[in-house]
């Protein structure tokens, strides 16, 4: 019996890439490979601007590809995390809809798998994104690798291969916001890198806002690692002793020089805000925490459906 390999792509608005990138899909599994049984899989969060049209007419021309639409825009992480509960097969491949992760990669992900890994994972060298955006993600997976529990891999895309065995792993996870770049290091399998130059977006603009992004990655941060809650108390504990010894010393120097020593409000006033500040920034990182806490156990479902497509 053939084993089964799913192609898994979310989209959002992807109307100028989805057809190219069924072709570019459809020519990799056709040529290449016969012991193996494909279906396309797309899940598409309720698309704007005309790709639910085109995945209906992909999917009434090539059965292989079954498609969800979703009633709402949830994003990638609910949408991934519904898509995995209801595939069945050996091998799950995530394919961004974007084309920047090229489709060509998907034999060396399989050639991965058939040598015995079940995570495989594609990690660009390079990238023709903007350089600051790029040296932005280097630093930032640079400080998560410092401080986190499980370090992730550097400059994945979060894209790659997993086996079935995996798939049943993160479906039991009661987390309904996981870092998966984290998650997939968490687990312990043997991890197999695929590397490659990551090319522009050509068409079409990205949906991720800035708000989008900072999310992404606060939720690496809260998900994966303990030291800035750890921090914020040592820096507290650590400015409290400051603020004690300075009083004393300021006491003890208004007794010596009670006449003389006038120090005004304006210290005061500064070390008001100073403080202040201090306290709003500590609250924000303990509110990302609670915040963390809050959407995991509300329990609601991370996807509702509208419809499906050749299930």
């Amino acid at each position: 019996m053939k084993k089964k390999i799913t192609i898994l792509t979310p989209t959002f608005n992807e109307a100028s890439n989805i057809e190219e990138l069924h072709r570019r899909i459809s020519k990799v599994i056709n040529n290449k490979y016969k012991k193996y049984k494909f279906e396309h899989f797309i899940i598409d969060n309720a698309s704007t601007d005309g790709t639910i049209e085109k995945i209906k007419k992909i999917a009434k021309k090539d059965k292989k590809v079954k498609a969800i639409f979703n009633m709402k825009n949830y994003g990638i992480v609910d949408s991934m995390m519904h898509a995995w509960k209801q595939v069945n097969t050996d091998a799950c491949i995530h394919i961004a809809s974007d084309l920047q992760d090229p489709p060509e990669v998907i034999p060396q992900l399989i050639k991965k798998w058939e040598d015995g890994y079940k995570i495989v994972v594609l990690v660009k060298e390079e990238s023709e994104e903007k350089k600051i955006i790029f040296l932005f993600r280097k630093f930032y997976y640079h400080f998560l690798t410092r401080i986190s529990e499980t370090p992730p891999i550097k400059n994945s895309t979060g894209n790659g291969l997993i086996d079935r065995d995996v798939i049943k792993i993160i479906s039991n996870i009661k987390d309904p916001l996981p870092f998966f770049r984290g998650l997939l290091v968490e687990i312990g399998f043997p991890i197999a890198k695929v590397y490659f130059k990551q090319s522009q977006r050509n068409k079409g603009t990205s949906a991720n806002s800035f708000y989008d992004l900072y999310d992404f990655a606060m939720m690496g941060v809260t998900n994966h690692s303990k030291l800035p809650i750890r921090i914020l108390s040592i820096f507290g504990f650590i400015l409290s002793l400051i603020s004690f010894v300075l009083a004393i010393i300021y006491l003890f120097l208004k007794f010596i020089f009670w006449d003389s020593f006038e120090a005004g409000v304006a210290p005061i006033l500064i070390g008001l805000f100073f403080f202040a500040s201090i306290q709003m920034f500590f609250l924000g990182v303990i509110g990302e925490y609670i915040a963390v806490i809050y959407t995991r156990v509300r329990g609601k479902p991370p996807v509702i459906e509208s419809e499906r497509t050749n299930f």
